[in-house]
């Protein structure tokens, strides 16, 4: 088991290596998909935010008819 687990750890270390590359953020600075990405995540955080307030919303009215 023990070697089983180092076999897994010392795999993952080239990966690891190749993770530590920072030409991604430059190529996308460089070509200013950056604003067109930062937009993107925005946009999907505040759908996400209002689709939870209106769950919310109806939980709660559907919580005071069962109380009525």
């Amino acid at each position: 088991m023990k070697q089983v687990i180092n076999i897994l750890v010392l795999s993952l270390i080239p990966i690891s290596a190749f993770a530590q590359d920072t030409s991604a953020n430059d190529f996308f600075s460089n070509i200013g998909k950056i604003y067109v990405t930062v937009g993107v995540l925005l946009i999907l955080f505040f759908g996400i935010i209002g689709f939870l307030i209106f769950l919310e919303r109806k939980v709660a009215r559907l919580e005071q008819e069962m109380d009525d």
